[in-house]
């Protein structure tokens, strides 16, 4: 199995979870520092920092699997025809993990699942974005393929890749200068309009940009505020549109 499921670090993590439960997640593990929300398609967890801590407002590029040690014997089968081994068994603060090293030095985690099933509650049409941005767009397409993500087409034949989750969630790859780093969003399937009346009434702000293949709300990242320039301004939710 492959999910994925971002992990979150945060000093407002009261704010966030309001924010995911009126995106239309549900809380299934955990209810005090760490809290882990499903979606329609995909996980999104919550560790809850000091304010102002270096990981204040940062995310961390991480997927779940069933089966860490089958998971990594596969990933490094399906990577041996480019000459890697991205994949390694760790121990971690959390316990036994997997680590993944991509060629353009950017490492992530692979945890084991502590449930299977998608919780029926959360908005079916809600997806979890896990984003990779990277100056080698083509070698960070590989290390997802190798890992099980599956790709989905792309409006532009330029470096941009997307690619789903067998068991939820999204994955992106975008060129961007500078080392390799993490980023975090939402896809809905369907009008965004319903989504942002609902964030509307819970107090939620939402700004909505239109761009060539579909709308993006914008809604005020509960980590921002004053001294906090490396945190994004906004959380977004992109419309879904399928091609054809």
């Amino acid at each position: 199995m492959l999910r994925v499921r971002p992990l979150h670090f945060t000093s407002a993590i009261e704010s966030w979870d309001r924010l995911l439960t009126t995106l239309g997640l549900v809380l299934t593990e955990g209810d005090g520092g760490f809290r882990v929300f499903d979606s329609g398609s995909g996980r999104f967890a919550l560790h809850e920092v000091p304010h102002g801590a270096e990981e204040d407002g940062t995310t961390a590029f991480t997927v779940e699997v069933g089966d860490l040690a089958e998971f990594a014997r596969r990933t490094n089968l399906s990577a041996q025809d480019d000459g890697t081994s991205p994949a390694e068994i760790i121990t971690a603060d959390h316990g036994e993990t997997c680590r993944i090293t991509a060629p353009d030095g950017f490492t992530f985690l692979a945890d084991h699942a502590a449930h299977m099933a998608q919780c029926a509650d959360a908005d079916p049409a809600l997806a979890v974005v896990g984003v990779w941005f990277t100056e080698d767009a083509a070698a960070a397409a590989r290390t997802l393929q190798h890992i099980g993500a599956r790709p989905r087409p792309v409006p532009d034949a330029d470096e941009t890749a997307d690619f789903t989750a067998k068991n939820g969630g999204v994955l992106l790859v975008r060129p961007a200068a500078g080392p390799p780093r993490p980023g975090l969003g939402f896809e809905y399937d369907g009008g965004l309009e319903p989504l942002r009346a609902r964030l509307a009434a819970a107090g939620f702000e939402a700004t909505m940009t239109e761009e060539a293949f579909g709308s993006t709300l914008h809604v005020p990242s509960p980590d921002a505020g004053p001294g906090t320039a490396h945190v994004p301004a906004t959380v977004w939710i992109s419309e879904r549109r399928p091609m054809g």
